[in-house]
């Protein structure tokens, strides 16, 4: 696998997505949260992203409980998140101040078993703190030495420069892939332009750029699809029938339709390194056996799935509380 830098290391060009060790997009076991990091060591994915929220510490845990099994150093370059919590009715709200970054960064370090992580991001802005107050907040949890390098997931490029004028930003996580443009109106450049890296998830949206893409009883048991635009009807039809031009041109060219999707996104910039998530150690094969398309390649993809292609929005509406809207 080729590599690339984020965080001040060099890790494989593919990374994974842990928040498939919940039970978000289905049951996740102990056991098969295992196989898919024993399949990340395996297959040179060394780059695994996590959140203190995912199943509420659990695929914390479950790294945690895994580095524990196997002993010795850790072999992977480790990101998790903080930022998420909720209040006393269980609503979801945001919490960027010291005090809760701090807290939770140590319980995550107390999950995983680690001293410090490699990348610790704000996993969504409190529009309440000044994103300068939570630049300088990351930079005293560098100090400290629990976490290496620090970031944002879902922040808009005018706040990504904001934030890296008083503290580098070494990453910057957002949804992006065939399906989700927008990060290429000014927050794709701005990372190329500051030396930060683009770690997009949701690589294959949701499932829709995969040879298995879900259909209406597979999302009728998955909470966030069942609730979510582009898999609601008419839209996950009308995805479907256009997608499949891409499953038959994957085909054509011997090559899964996940691993061309991603391969389209290494081809966006040397900075951006998809994380797929997935539960299967052969769907994480087709992943990690993705190479950046050559400008042929992406033209040809592009001219079956073109910029708007999708029905429907990325988010519902409390889908879309949290994420920085720029455009």
């Amino acid at each position: 696998m080729i590599r690339r830098k984020i965080a001040g290391a060099e890790v494989g060009a593919v990374g994974y997505g842990a928040m498939s060790f919940s039970d978000f997009y289905g049951p996740a076991s102990e056991e098969s949260s295992f196989a898919i990091l024993d399949s990340c060591l395996d297959l040179g994915v060394d780059h695994i992203d996590t959140s203190n929220v995912y199943g509420m510490g659990r695929s914390e845990e479950r790294i945690g409980a895994w580095l524990k099994r196997r002993g010795g150093a850790c072999p992977f370059h480790i990101a998790t998140k903080g930022g998420i919590t909720r209040d006393a009715a269980g609503n979801r709200r945001f919490d960027n101040s010291r005090a809760h970054l701090t807290e939770e960064l140590e319980k995550s370090l107390r999950r995983m078993g680690l001293e410090a992580v490699d990348l610790y991001y704000v996993h969504r802005r409190d529009p309440e703190v000044p994103i300068e107050d939570v630049a300088e907040t990351l930079a005293a949890l560098e100090k400290s030495g629990k976490a290496k390098a620090t970031g944002y997931s879902e922040i808009a490029p005018s706040s990504l420069r904001r934030a890296h004028a008083v503290n580098p930003v070494a990453a910057v996580q957002s949804e992006y892939s065939l399906s989700t443009r927008q990060p290429e109106l000014g927050l794709l450049q701005a990372c190329a332009e500051l030396g930060v890296a683009l770690v997009a998830f949701s690589p294959v949206g949701r499932g829709l750029l995969t040879d298995r893409p879900h259909g209406p009883e597979a999302v009728a048991k998955i909470d966030f699809l069942k609730g979510n635009p582009r898999f609601l009807e008419p839209n996950l039809s009308a995805n479907l029938a256009l997608t499949e031009r891409f499953r038959a041109l994957a085909a054509d060219w011997g090559r899964p339709a996940a691993s061309l999707a991603i391969g389209w996104l290494l081809a966006q910039g040397d900075h951006v390194i998809p994380i797929p998530g997935t539960r299967s150690p052969a769907h994480l094969r087709e992943a990690a056996e993705a190479k950046p398309l050559t400008p042929e390649e992406v033209a040809a993809v592009e001219a079956i799935l073109p910029v708007g292609w999708a029905h429907g929005d990325r988010y519902n509406a409390a889908q879309w509380v949290g994420p920085e809207r720029f455009c």
